[in-house]
């Protein structure tokens, strides 16, 4: 395109001004979607709209370059890209400060941390068997009688805790990024952030898995390192991403006729620098908006196979009765990525493989993508999770009907599944079978339901207003932008409770006993003691965690305290 024809159809300046959200804290971090909610002074303002800072060239030039920034007028706004409609209050010093909107994750996130704890409640008090089923959740393993009716119903809705924060941190790659980006960072920068982060999140496993086994396992994987890896992976990805989609967006504008009438506007792709002498036209636009949804249909179809690959590396392929097949070295560094593994030898026990779990993360891109493309309003970011929520229940219902995406094939073998008039199908003798998942390691239906599950809890949390969710729930959003620390926390905690309460309080139990099979099982079933201490860790960890999100927001960006 030609100078002299960009300089002819460039509106005016002025016309060209954007409303530019205020620059984001230096402290904000990916594991709190609403950065900066709480003050020092517990003066808690949070409005409708998180704004999405744009890049400093805008603050520096005035004006949207043509690759960084929305559409105008295709999306009827004023806002830059990604950024959503903000409102500035006034701080203590004086000064205008950004408040957030985006609410929604870390609640859904707090949400899951409590009901972490009542699921690892019942592991320490050792209060029955952990999973629906008597004989658990495990790939291709028979079951024949389900878990009393308590325990079951805890057992699914606990489902939701590994998935949720899996996607969750997916989502929080983006938001970081984005957030790092205009911050200045390097590529390099973020990328060593990731890996010293999974790294961090490692040596915490080690730590808490030594102090919790007395010594005995020196690597405990109950979810932390199946983040830590995901994390540093799923960062790569989004790094990757973000050149290759500004890449293939150029080549795209290459090929594109061009068109001498269209008109400025903003496109998709965003983060584009050093291309003011380009002028902002459909072709441009067009080009962004292509690569911008190829970007997204690879990362969905990446999140297809990395679920998948869980049925197709199954000895099994999900069949009881059927003779194993080896699929990958029998090594432990080779099975740990993929399988659950437990090793005396190497006093290692490891529950979640890290590459089984994945597609929980590509997703969360994949959702943040979407989320900061443009200025989503919330009826519209609602009305999306319920949609990809509906999807996923469709996906599941598929599995169950057709037979594919299941670990548990021909496994059931329940009293309803002996009777003579008992379906063909085992997912239908009752709904206890049809929503009988396999968690370790997850399947399709296990994803499915679990994904649809999250989504819903997100499209409900969306249309509560800010300023009644941080009344309400305030707990939930204190615990959810404290992850980490709750979650060495209520470890801690439920550990510590739990030998004086199965002392004063447990008796002989039938279960086998989850830490040492060998040993009989002495635990508390009583269920005013079990949700009673629930609910004191609950309430000691409070105040703790309220602590310590102040004390990290004080923090620098990067410092390590912010990893908790």
């Amino acid at each position: 395109m030609k100078t002299q024809d960009r300089d002819d159809h460039r509106p005016a300046q002025a016309a060209c001004q954007v409303d530019i959200p205020e620059q984001p804290d230096s402290a904000v971090q990916e594991t709190s979607f609403a950065a900066d909610a709480y003050d020092a002074s517990s003066d808690l303002q949070v409005l409708d709209h998180e704004p999405i800072p744009d890049e400093e060239w805008h603050l520096q030039n005035g004006q949207s370059s043509a690759l960084e920034s929305q559409s105008n007028h295709q999306h009827g706004s004023t806002y830059g890209y990604g950024s959503f409609p903000h409102t500035l209050r006034t701080g203590h010093d004086g000064h205008h400060k950004s408040t957030a909107r985006a609410l929604a994750p870390d609640l859904l996130r707090g949400l899951l941390m409590v009901l972490m704890a009542l699921d690892h409640n019942s592991m320490t008090l050792q209060s029955w068997d952990h999973g629906t089923a008597s004989q658990g959740e495990h790939d291709s393993i028979p079951v024949h009688e389900w878990n009393r009716p308590i325990a079951h119903h805890i057992r699914v809705l606990t489902h939701l805790c590994a998935p949720g924060f899996t996607f969750l941190l997916g989502m929080g790659i983006v938001y970081f990024g984005r957030s790092r980006t205009n911050l200045g960072w390097s590529t390099t920068r973020m990328a060593w952030h990731f890996f010293t982060r999974a790294v961090v999140l490692t040596l915490v496993m080690i730590v808490v898995g030594l102090g919790i086994t007395l010594g005995e396992t020196w690597f405990l994987n109950i979810v932390l390192f199946a983040l830590a890896v995901d994390y540093l992976l799923s960062g790569l990805i989004w790094l990757v991403t973000a050149k290759t989609e500004k890449t293939l967006a150029f080549i795209i504008l290459k090929v594109l006729p061009e068109k001498k009438e269209d008109d400025a506007s903003e496109p998709l792709l965003a983060n584009r620098r050093g291309l003011e002498d380009i002028a902002p036209d459909r072709a441009i636009i067009r080009a962004a908006d292509i690569s911008w949804h190829m970007h997204n249909v690879v990362l969905s179809a990446l999140a297809v196979v990395t679920i998948w690959w869980n049925i197709w590396l199954s000895p099994t392929n999900g069949h009881c009765g059927v003779e194993p097949v080896q699929k990958l070295p029998d090594t432990i560094w080779a099975r740990i990525w993929f399988y659950p593994v437990t090793d005396t030898d190497w006093r290692t026990v490891s529950v979640f493989p890290p590459l089984a779990w994945i597609s929980f993360a590509i997703l969360g891109l994949v959702a943040g993508r979407i989320i900061l493309a443009r200025s989503w309003s919330t009826k519209a970011i609602t009305i999306g999770n319920l949609l990809a929520g509906i999807t996923f229940t469709i996906i599941f219902v598929g599995t169950r009907f057709l037979h594919a995406g299941n670990l548990s094939e021909g496994c059931l073998h329940m009293p309803e599944h002996e009777r003579p008039d008992a379906p063909d199908n085992q997912y239908l003798a009752s709904w206890r079978s049809f929503i009988y998942l396999i968690k370790y390691p997850p399947d399709v239906a296990f994803w499915a339901f679990t994904m649809a599950g999250n989504l819903f809890l997100f499209a409900f949390f969306s249309i509560i207003p800010p300023r009644l969710a941080t009344i309400i729930f305030d707990p939930l959003l204190v615990f959810g932008t404290s992850a980490l620390f709750f979650f060495v926390g209520h470890l801690t905690l439920e550990f510590a409770l739990a030998k004086p309460l199965r002392h004063w309080f447990g008796h002989l139990l039938v279960h086998p006993n989850p830490w040492d099979p060998n040993q009989p099982t002495v635990g508390v079933d009583n269920l005013w003691i079990f949700f009673g201490s629930w609910l004191l860790v609950l309430a000691i960890l409070y105040p703790l965690c309220k602590w310590y999100g102040g004390f990290k927001r004080r923090r620098g960006s990067d410092s390590i305290f912010r990893f908790f």
